[in-house]
């Protein structure tokens, strides 16, 4: 459990870095997601969640 807050925390960090080092990118990105139909942000959701996955595991079985 332990691990997992670590994680969770440490992408809030790296999410408040970027928007604190880039805002204005930031919000064009943000506006351009409003636009977006919801079955392309399902399918982008899944695609990072499944690459995120695999990176988590490759760096996990490595060690």
């Amino acid at each position: 459990m332990t691990e997992l807050l670590a994680a969770l925390f440490l992408a809030i960090v790296i999410e408040g870095l970027i928007y604190a080092a880039f805002p204005e990118q930031m919000q064009k990105t943000l506006a351009s997601i409003m636009n977006m139909p919801p079955a392309s942000l399902r399918i982008a959701g899944l695609l990072a969640a499944g690459g995120g996955l695999l990176m988590l595991w490759l760096v996990r079985s490595a060690s």
